[in-house]
């Protein structure tokens, strides 16, 4: 997308065909749309200095991505705009949103002489939550047609008071800047996405550095970063929404508490976060043991990954007297169902080393015609197994497949509501 198409978008005629044109029509044939765009008078009228090809593509080119961001960003993504990688790459607006309550919180006096500062922007996710919670902000971004559209999305949300968006290079950025931090360093490079922190932009250590140099400030890090490079002076927190683990941020200064790991559970799905609050944290007890380990009883607990990934599944054992059935495997299991966002709870029917002949009897016995299959720790194909059990019958079970010592089991259970 060209930078002087996009421009045209933004004015009240390009904001007017962009709300004349049926995103389903869109998405259903393209090409027809493209061909009516091209032959409207008003299109040609936007930009007349460029091919008429150029400013259909921009139009429709915002209405996918529009329908696409809504995973994201709900209805409002209906008036904001993208680019192709800002929609993929910009961070979920459930997730910016409790960051953002979590810098507001952080006591650190801001204004817009003084602002906090969000470094790699991107088409501003994160300035919008940051403005929203009363924070005045500037975003900074390298690329100039991103920061147009953070420019766009900040004035199509009427945070133009508290919100702004530059040009400008976080590698240059000088530490200590911006008393309040958020930076999420790009990961992706020419050849696609990046796994070494140390080729994020900035690298993982510059970044680390800014962070430390403000008064508060929050890095955002991939999920899967490895706990070793974590800093020490920082208390690292793995987000999960509805059950699947999104990122990695990483608190310094007023906000790194006793910096200890964390692990939060954020709920988008209706009715979830009504029934079960906004999030649900748990975090690392310095005085905990290792957990116990017992064969399975009457309950198996499936913690989230945001659980998993911050290494907490003993922490989570220990709030329902549990034990791991195997100390490298993340299930654990408890006399009592408790329930809370941070696990899922299965009542364990029947328990056995794992076999395809014992396993489809123990089925067939209970009248299972549907199966879910978990696993972790085992090298079974869970979709050829699905086709070998064939199944049949009105009720339904998960069958979970693990490892305790060297010896694959399989548990049948059912999940409790």
């Amino acid at each position: 997308m060209h930078a002087a198409a996009f421009e045209a978008l933004l004015t009240e005629a390009g904001r007017e065909l962009l709300g004349g044109i049926d995103p389903t029509e869109a998405a259903n044939d393209r090409l027809a749309v493209a061909s009516r765009l091209r032959a409207e008078p008003g299109v040609a009228a936007l930009r007349p200095d460029l091919p008429a090809s150029d400013l259909v593509n921009a139009l429709l080119t915002q209405i996918t991505l529009r329908e696409r961001a809504r995973a994201k960003f709900g209805d409002r993504a209906a008036s904001m705009f993208f680019t192709p990688d800002g929609a993929e790459q910009a961070t979920r607006a459930s997730v910016a949103a409790y960051r953002a309550g979590r810098l507001a919180e952080a006591g650190v006096q801001l204004s817009d002489a003084r602002p906090a500062g969000d470094l790699c922007c991107g088409i501003g996710a994160d300035l919008i939550a940051l403005a929203e919670h009363g924070v005045p902000v500037e975003g900074t971004d390298t690329d100039p047609l991103t920061v147009a559209v953070a420019r766009a999305n900040i004035a199509a949300l009427g945070l133009e008071d508290t919100a702004r968006a530059r040009q400008g290079d976080a590698t240059v950025t000088a530490p200590g800047h911006y008393p309040v931090l958020f930076c999420d360093p790009a990961r992706r490079g020419g050849r696609g996405r990046v796994f070494d922190p140390d080729a994020y932009s900035p690298p993982w250590g510059s970044a680390v550095e800014l962070a430390r140099e403000s008064q508060a400030a929050c890095l955002k890090a991939a999920p899967g970063i490895p706990h070793e490079v974590l800093p020490e002076d920082s208390a690292a927190e793995w987000i999960s929404v509805d059950g699947e683990l999104k990122e990695a941020a990483l608190w310094f200064g007023a906000l790194a508490q006793n910096r200890q790991r964390r692990a939060t559970v954020l709920h988008e799905r209706p009715g979830l976060r009504e029934r079960e609050g906004e999030a649900a944290h748990l975090e690392a007890d310095p005085d905990a043991g290792p957990a116990p380990v017992a064969p399975a009883r009457r309950y198996l607990y499936d913690p989230d990954p945001a659980v998993v990934r911050s290494h907490l599944v003993a922490e989570a054992a220990a709030r329902v007297d549990g034990a791991l059935l195997d100390e490298r495997i993340a299930y654990f299991t408890s006399d009592r169902a408790e329930f809370s966002p941070l696990w899922r709870v299965l009542e364990v029917e029947a328990v056995m080393p794992f076999s395809l002949k014992k396993l489809r009897a123990a089925l067939r016995e209970r009248g299972v015609g549907t199966v879910t299959v978990k696993k972790r720790g085992s090298a079974v194909d869970t979709e050829r197994l699905r086709r070998d059990l064939r199944p049949s019958g009105p009720e339904a079970a998960t069958v979970v497949l693990t490892r305790v010592g060297e010896r694959p089991w399989a548990l049948v259970c059912r999940e409790v509501a």
